[in-house]
């Protein structure tokens, strides 16, 4: 209960209570800026929900998955229904996705300057060698495929355009990493979950970043069952036009074929070559 006291005139002034500080999305109690609209961050949390491994669910499943409350999420989900981002399930209570999401990933992929830099150096790499190339752009403390030229071998990961993973745990996160100041790959580590992907996940933040120390003396990163079991990575990172380290070039060999050894003594060349020639190209991600 709010204590009160009484002003210079005698009357009763109850104490204000403080105000809660609202959480963001990333847990952070810093406050938000009035500009901040929280009910745009509620239609995102609802989309997000579908992240999971379900591809329908009901009301209880999304406001579940999404930390809201029932109501909230009912009224979210009709909008995002009638505007076309979600599906009610014919003869069930479950609602999914709906193509019209795809959307936002076409226009990104449209408009990003760095994959068509990229794509010439991937799909030559591909072609001449037979195996899977990727690129990979840096997103808070994960890497996210953004292109990918899959080899001409029936064995090859299978990973779609939009996966996410933590940047410690891959090859190209790692090569990332080892171009970036050595406060912001502490810092990012500080945000990584270090819950491992495979029985091989190196999760010893030590370990990890001496890696990381590795791979900027070598310039180029290998990691092999880490991720996904039965792939070797090797990566080199992509340097944008201010000095930064943005992306990075990946090779993806099957341990089927490959040892560890070989994969880094023929590869290693390969992406170190066609991460420097595409950083060396001006990036223009504002062109019209």
């Amino acid at each position: 209960m709010a204590r009160s006291s009484r002003d210079g005139s005698g009357r009763e002034v109850k104490a204000r209570k403080p105000r809660a500080v609202e959480k963001n999305a990333d847990n952070s109690a810093e406050p938000r800026s009035s500009l901040f609209v929280g009910s745009t961050e509620k239609a995102f949390q609802v989309l997000h929900a579908f992240d999971g491994p379900q591809r329908y669910m009901t009301l209880a499943d999304i406001a579940r998955a999404a930390d809201l409350d029932r109501s909230a999420t009912q009224r979210l989900v009709y909008t995002l229904e009638t505007l076309g981002y979600l599906k009610r399930i014919e003869g069930t209570r479950n609602y999914g996705l709906t193509s019209k999401v795809l959307q936002f990933s076409h226009s990104y992929l449209k408009a990003n300057d760095l994959i068509d830099r990229a794509s010439p150096y991937l799909l030559e790499i591909s072609r001449n060698l037979g195996e899977t190339t990727n690129l990979h752009e840096l997103d808070g403390h994960e890497v996210v495929f953004v292109a990918r030229f899959p080899g001409a071998h029936l064995i090859n990961i299978d990973i779609v355009i939009g996966s996410r993973l933590p940047t410690f745990f891959t090859a190209s996160g790692t090569a990332i990493l080892s171009a970036l100041p050595e406060e912001e790959r502490l810092d990012l580590l500080k945000r990584t979950p270090l819950a491992p992907l495979t029985p091989f996940t190196e999760t010893d933040p030590k370990a990890l970043l001496e890696r990381v120390r590795v791979a900027a003396r070598r310039g180029y990163a290998v990691i092999m069952n880490e991720t996904v079991m039965g792939d070797i990575s090797v990566a080199a990172p992509i340097i944008d036009e201010h000095g930064r380290a943005v992306a990075a070039i990946n090779i993806s060999v099957p341990t089927t074929r490959w040892t560890k050894e070989r994969a880094e003594a023929e590869l290693a060349q390969h992406v170190h070559v066609a991460a420097t020639s595409i950083s060396k190209s001006k990036f223009n991600r504002y062109a019209a």
